[in-house]
């Protein structure tokens, strides 16, 4: 898919998903670029937020679909490497602040909410703000979008405590599935909130640079992965990487219009009854810890799953960065760091998204466009919102 041309990829209904995964990588360096730009604006926000109240500020990551699975990638890993002594992490799906904002939503407790939005105009994000305006008394806003025209961006404009970064403008995917918007804005809330030095956040950089443009020129590998008959895929993932099982599930969900069954869950949580959805049709991936600690559950699973003999398939994503899983592993060349978790996230996504890219072709669905009925859009339409009242 990455060597064919537009006109081809056209042809196949996939010129616009193809573009949008493979130019993830540059979009990293952009948003590097984007967030060493706007750093001391960024630090003296969050001094403003810090030194506002005593004790730590709540931080809710929130956003829809795709956008609320960043909150879940991120915040495992932020919770031990963040400023704990001023915030504390916690991942809330818009979904659920607006159906029931009592009871997430802590009038008394001073709240950074921090919206992801690609385009920033989907209903519950927008109700989402106007709900944590309405019932925090103590508010502060960080919007991480894509489009500086969207409802979310242009309300901040002339609010003193909503900081908008804006990410590079080719992340505002155009596609149906969120892939670019996806990752830099996982990237941009990671660089923000992180406490490691601006050195070792410029290595990491380096890192996935280089991890993701090895997901691109390994798409014969990839292949290789989905050429037999299957009908089900299972994501595992411990930590940041569990949370980002979600998001690498939903892709192949979108892209083949549900046509491919899936599931998500920890690598342990795995055996306590999702492990029945395993037949001979499924394909079963682990994306594996650099915490030798935390991959040896990974490993562990995939031993076990590997020795029922009963899935087609069983793969280790990730680096080689201590014990090995016996069976297939598709292991990133650069190896000669080891990522933190969250950071790993990005290209084990760019993973997920080919491998979803490439089921949704060889089913004969269009990528661009997956969802044939309409009953599932780019923007979510159809929702009624309701006043509320405390």
């Amino acid at each position: 898919m990455f060597e064919k041309s537009a006109a081809e990829l056209t042809k196949l209904g996939a010129e616009i998903t193809t573009r949008e995964i493979k130019q993830q990588p540059e979009l990293w360096r952009e948003a590097w670029t984007n967030y060493e730009r706007q750093q001391p604006e960024i630090e003296a926000f969050l001094k403003k937020v810090s030194e506002s109240v005593t004790g730590p500020v709540r931080v809710i990551f929130t956003g829809a679909g795709t956008s609320a699975y960043v909150g879940d990638t991120i915040t495992p890993y932020l919770n031990r490497q963040g400023d704990r002594h001023q915030f504390y992490f916690e991942a809330l799906p818009t979904t659920s602040l607006v159906s029931s904002p009592a009871d997430y939503f802590e009038p008394d407790t001073p709240t950074l909410l921090v919206s992801f939005a690609r385009s920033g105009n989907s209903p519950e994000s927008v109700k989402t703000v106007e709900l944590a305006e309405q019932l925090v008394h103590q508010l502060y806003q960080l919007t991480i979008t894509c489009a500086p025209e969207g409802h979310l961006a242009k309300r901040a404009e002339d609010e003193d405590n909503n900081l908008v970064l804006l990410q590079p403008a080719r992340s505002n995917d155009q596609g149906f599935a969120m892939t670019g918007s996806f990752s830099c804005m996982t990237l941009t809330a990671l660089l923000v909130f992180d406490t490691a030095s601006h050195a070792d956040k410029a290595q990491w950089i380096d890192d996935i640079v280089a991890m993701g443009d090895d997901v691109i020129a390994r798409e014969d590998t990839l292949q290789s992965y989905i050429a037999d008959d299957f009908d089900r895929i299972t994501y595992l993932g411990s930590g940041s990487l569990d949370g980002l099982t979600r998001e690498a599930q939903l892709k192949i969900l979108e892209l083949t219009a549900g046509q491919v069954a899936t599931v998500f869950d920890t690598s342990m949580g795995f055996r306590h009854g999702p492990k029945s959805f395993v037949n001979d049709k499924t394909l079963v991936f682990d994306f594996i810890s650099n915490d030798a600690y935390t991959r040896d559950y990974d490993i562990d699973v995939l031993a076990e799953i590997d020795g029922d003999h009963i899935a087609q398939r069983v793969v280790a994503i990730g680096q080689d960065a201590g014990r090995h899983f016996a069976g297939d592993n598709f292991l990133f060349n650069r190896n000669d760091v080891s990522l933190p978790e969250a950071y790993l996230a990005l290209p084990d996504v760019m993973v997920a998204q080919t491998l979803a890219l490439l089921t949704s072709v060889k089913i004969g669905n269009k990528p661009d466009t997956p969802s044939p009925t309409g009953t599932v859009n780019r923007v979510v339409k159809g929702v009624i919102l309701h006043d509320y009242e405390a």
